[in-house]
């Protein structure tokens, strides 16, 4: 993938990670942000052209005091939407990126068309708390996001080894940075409200789910699906809250029925 900054309405800079040939797609990544050589977008560019803006606070994005609130996020997706110039995009959120995406569908029901979220945050539901990631460990990382972390470990620090010092000290310093801007919408908890617009979302609507994720329950899948009105649940077998880099071409497929 190749990257560039760009303008977002004369404001700040934001990175954004670009490639492929096909339909446009904007994929709005998670807490973690996009992984290095990221393999889940690098599958993507196969059959889209992807877009993946990373938010302020992650990488070089700047502008992270002008996001205060949910609808700041969302507005800044859009600003990133026409600072690409983008027509009719399939827009892909992960996790905090399906909740961002998710209250962009809801608010511009006549914009967004297509519509896929994976694993999305944004709900809240007592009886199944969302673990605290905000007080999460390094080395808890891969049994929380991951099935199988024996085999998917090494993604989620680039192949370093969180018992190195300095390994570990550069990652806590980026990912305070990270947390810094995430938890805007989701400390202490996610709620801030989408549930009372998800039926305001007109796009054809793909919720997916990997049926081992800890860090998000399976059962805000159906959460999800019952409340938008035009949406159809894919729960993928052997993945967890990482479903689109344990299982990349079972969740591409799932996106693929979306542009049919």
């Amino acid at each position: 993938m190749d990257s560039r900054l760009i303008d977002i309405a004369g404001r700040a800079q934001v990175r954004v990670y670009e490639g492929g040939d096909g339909p446009e797609l904007l994929f709005l990544h998670g807490v973690g942000g996009l992984l290095q050589n990221d393999p889940f977008l690098e599958a993507l560019s196969a059959r889209y052209r992807v877009h993946a803006p990373l938010l302020p606070g992650f990488e070089d994005s700047e502008g992270s005091e002008n996001l205060r609130s949910m609808l700041d996020f969302t507005l800044h997706a859009f600003d990133v939407w026409d600072a690409l110039d983008l027509r009719d995009p399939l827009v892909v959120g992960h996790s905090m990126g399906g909740m961002i995406a998710a209250e962009m569908a809801a608010i511009a029901n006549r914009t967004v068309e297509r519509l896929a979220l994976i694993a999305p945050a944004g709900l809240w539901l007592d009886e199944h708390p969302i673990v605290d990631l905000f007080a999460t460990l390094p080395f808890e990382l891969p049994a929380l996001l991951l099935h199988d972390p024996e085999k998917h470990g090494k993604l989620l620090s680039a192949g370093g080894n969180f018992n190195d010092p300095e390994f570990l000290t550069e990652f806590m310093v980026g990912n305070a940075r990270r947390l810094g801007t995430a938890g805007k919408i989701l400390f202490p908890i996610p709620d801030r409200g989408l549930s009372d617009r998800l039926y305001r979302i007109r796009a054809r609507t793909a919720v997916i789910w990997g049926t081992s994720d800890r860090l998000i329950p399976p059962v805000y899948a159906q959460r999800f699906t019952d409340a938008i009105p035009n949406a159809e649940l894919s729960l993928i077998e052997e993945a967890g809250h990482m479903v689109p880099y344990e299982q990349t071409e079972t969740v591409i497929e799932a996106l693929t029925r979306l542009q049919n």
